[in-house]
């Protein structure tokens, strides 16, 4: 069985931008909701900053759908490499 790159690659960046759009959206609702997690992320993606803005979540948003793609591309890739070889 293979994985198909391009449909892991969309689902998982459509994954995780949403979880960076819903962590930052509920972080401007409630102060301080989620604050550790999006300091987290601050540090991975450069020119984040875990403030509490729209900016700022759509900035986290965009940088998440596309860590999300290429990670998702990558595993796929990966994972069809070993399943060819039978490992």
């Amino acid at each position: 069985m293979k994985f198909s790159i391009k449909g892991l690659a969309l689902a998982s960046g459509i994954l995780w931008g949403l979880a960076m759009l819903g962590m930052g959206t509920a972080n401007l609702i409630w102060d301080g909701y989620g604050q550790q997690f999006l300091q987290t992320m601050s540090s991975v993606y450069l020119g984040y900053h875990a403030t509490r803005s729209i900016a700022e979540v759509i900035v986290g948003t965009l940088y998440g759908a596309v860590d999300g793609l290429i990670a998702g591309a990558v595993f796929a890739w990966l994972y069809n490499q070993f399943a060819q070889q039978g490992v």
